[in-house]
This record gives C-alpha cells, sequence and structure tokens, in this order.
C-alpha cells in the first residue's frame, strides 16, 4: 500500500461555508495517521454547539483536541510535533473571536504565522473566503471581511500549498498535495 507523500510543513485549505474545507483538510491528515484538531470555535449558541457536535462525530478518534479560541500561536509552539500535524479550524472564527474579545488579529497575526513556520511538524490552516460577495452594509461586518481577507493573504504567502475548495472540488491555487 503507498503512504501519501508528506504534507507540505504550512498549508491553507480555503472555501465558502458548507463549501468542505474542514472536511477536506481532515482529510489530508487522516490519510497521514494521527492529527492535532485545533478548534477555534465557541459554543455560543445551539446552532454553534451542533456544528461543533457534527465536527467531532465525523473526526472519530484519530485526533486530539485542544480548543483554543484566542492564543493559537502558543498552541502551535507548544503542540508542534513531527509526528502530528495540526489542523487549525478556522482562521475566520479566531478573527470573530478576537474582535469579540478586543484583540487585534492583525498585529497577533505574524505571531501566529511564526509559530507555523517553527513548528516542528505540519500545520493546515482553514479559512473562509468571505471576499466574493457583496460588501457588507455595516462597518463591523466590512471590517471583519476585511481582516480576514488581509488574514488569507498573509497565511497564503507563507504557505508551501494553497487549496481553494469550491462545492466540495479541490482547486489547487499554489504548490501541491500528493
Amino acid at each position: 500500500m503507498n503512504r501519501p507523500s508528506p504534507l507540505p510543513h504550512i498549508c491553507l485549505v480555503l472555501g465558502g461555508a458548507r463549501s468542505g474545507k474542514s472536511r477536506y483538510a481532515e482529510t489530508l491528515i487522516n490519510e497521514r495517521g494521527r492529527g492535532l484538531y485545533l478548534a477555534t470555535a465557541e459554543e455560543s449558541d445551539d446552532e454553534m454547539s451542533e456544528r461543533i457536535r457534527r465536527h467531532k462525530s465525523r473526526r472519530g478518534k484519530n485526533w486530539d483536541l485542544v480548543e483554543e479560541p484566542l492564543d493559537i500561536a502558543e498552541v502551535i509552539s507548544r503542540e508542534s510535533n513531527p509526528l502530528r500535524p495540526i489542523l487549525v479550524d478556522c482562521l475566520t472564527l479566531w478573527i470573530s473571536n478576537m474582535m469579540l474579545a478586543g484583540r487585534d488579529s492583525i498585529n497577533e497575526l505574524p505571531i501566529v504565522i511564526a509559530a507555523a513556520q517553527s513548528a516542528k511538524g505540519q500545520v493546515v490552516f482553514v479559512s473562509n473566503e468571505v471576499g466574493l460577495s457583496i460588501v457588507p452594509d455595516n462597518r463591523a461586518a466590512r471590517e471583519f471581511c476585511d481582516i480576514a481577507g488581509l488574514t488569507n493573504q498573509a497565511v497564503a504567502r507563507t504557505a508551501d500549498t494553497v487549496i481553494f475548495i469550491s462545492a466540495g472540488i479541490p482547486n489547487i491555487l499554489k504548490g501541491n498535495i500528493n
């Protein structure tokens, strides 16, 4: 049986809501062994609780889990391991969490990127591509979209591989996945 090739050191998986990006990112790691799921979501209401439950049940037992809504750089640094890739799901929820906590994710993003670059193992980031729709009608939503776009650009520049998921179909924008 042929084992998949190693993951790139840093991979970014982008897509819209319900595009299949998280499932695809999970598959990248599942095909290669055990992974660490760094979840940024918080159970803020019943709908989010249900989303989290579905994600957990889909992943199965091949995953370790760290739930951290804000300090993802610290978790990446602390938990990196050459035998266990880290899946960060997702950057856009992290941005929301940072905004709600009154913290500046753009200022903290270089710390996150540096943690991924110096990680002992691979890091796969999942993020929503929110810039494909109309410009929102309120300042907070526009600010969120701007920050998400800048974050995605910065991580994509650093990433070895960038994959855009549309309707469940992966499209490789940069690098490769074998």
